[in-house]
């Protein structure tokens, strides 16, 4: 079951993703060679029109491959009507983007189907813990956080992403209270069961959402994905985050998709299938955003060189960027047997 979610949930997210690509491609003449899911060789394939559609072994990502595009598809010097060098920098831009945006989209629109489906916490303190942060700087039970530090606050969830990635120091929280509006400053303090520094607040009420509430709470849970993977990668890049913290496709089959299960089976389907909208929503909304970096091989990398496009007023040789995204990708590569391994390791861990 956690192998057929996990492919359930890869798919949906890459094909979305690629299909993103594919449209606009479609729209704007260019000539879509493959369209794949999957790496590796093909488990099958298929002609349909001039465009082979694939599925592949590995599910590690996807593919559009446009004809012109690093020089695929192209006869010495020559550049044709479906050509992805042939289609205007705009549109060619449009194009690129389209896929990262799909991934906005679909995650919008899953968080519709959540939040319509559970209940959500705002972010009221319906406890304030004894001897907590919360209580000795003066908050009470139904006060609403509306930022901290100046970040506004949503849902209760962002309080809880606020006390993961807490890096010290005193912190600003901005209060509503019958109406009124108060800040107070406090330091978190350490909670030694959590494992983690705590507001010293807490929430057990939950809101059912109805009517056009669920398109605002669908963006409060969208907003939230967009910021965790923000502060995951920064806490990535500053040495913030351990081995253990770091998942490929196999770490998120076994450690996210088959524990969630496992933990929610025994409240029935709709709490499994609720849980794994979230994981689809978190993953969609974490390929768009690792997409949009400006890295070789990535669709922010390719924005990179249209960009460079404008600027110069000419494109840079097609061979040239090509070699630039195909050294990306082979890092890319290495970096995924790495995950693989820390997978590997993480489940096993002493066997390996």
């Amino acid at each position: 079951m956690t192998l057929i979610l996990f492919l359930v949930i890869f798919g949906i997210v890459v094909v979305s993703h690629e299909f993103g690509h594919f449209l606009l491609a479609k729209a704007n003449g260019i000539h879509v060679v493959e369209f794949s899911v999957g790496m590796g060789p093909n488990i099958f394939s298929f002609q349909k029109g001039d465009t082979r559609y694939s599925l592949k072994w590995f599910p590690i990502g996807g593919a559009c491959m446009f004809e012109g595009e690093d020089g695929l598809q192209m006869k010495a010097g020559e550049v044709s009507e479906g050509s992805f060098l042939h289609a205007s920098v705009w549109s060619r831009i449009a194009t690129v983007i389209a896929g990262p945006f799909f991934n906005f989209i679909l995650a919008f629109f899953v968080a519709m189907i959540m939040v319509s489906m559970i209940a959500v916490r705002d972010p009221v303190a319906t406890e304030v813990i004894d001897g907590g942060a919360a209580q000795a700087a003066g908050l009470c039970a139904g006060d609403r956080i509306l930022a901290i530090d100046g970040e506004k606050i949503k849902l209760y969830e962002d309080i809880l992403l606020f006390n993961q990635t807490y890096d010290g120091g005193s912190v600003s929280v901005t209060y509503e209270r019958n109406q009124e509006q108060g800040t107070v400053l406090l330091t978190p303090m350490y909670d030694e069961e959590q494992g983690r520094y705590m507001l010293g607040i807490s929430n057990s009420d939950f809101v059912d959402i109805k009517g056009f509430d669920t398109v605002r709470y669908a963006w409060y849970e969208l907003r939230f994905g967009m910021i965790s993977t923000y502060k995951g990668l920064s806490m990535l890049l500053q040495g913030k985050v351990n081995r253990q913290d770091v998942s490929g496709p196999v770490g998120i089959a076994v450690n996210v998709v088959g524990k969630t299960y496992e933990a929610t089976k025994g409240y029935g389907w709709k709490n499994v299938f609720v849980n794994m909208l979230n994981i689809i929503m978190l993953l969609s909304v974490n390929l768009g955003i690792l997409n949009l970096l400006p890295l070789p091989a990535l669709d922010g990398g390719r924005l990179l060189f249209l960009v460079l496009e404008i600027l110069r007023g000419k494109p840079v040789p097609p061979e040239k960027e090509g070699m630039v995204h195909f050294i990306g990708l082979m890092f890319f590569m290495v970096i995924m047997v790495v995950v693989l391994f820390n997978d590997l390791s993480n489940i096993f861990g002493q066997f390996i």
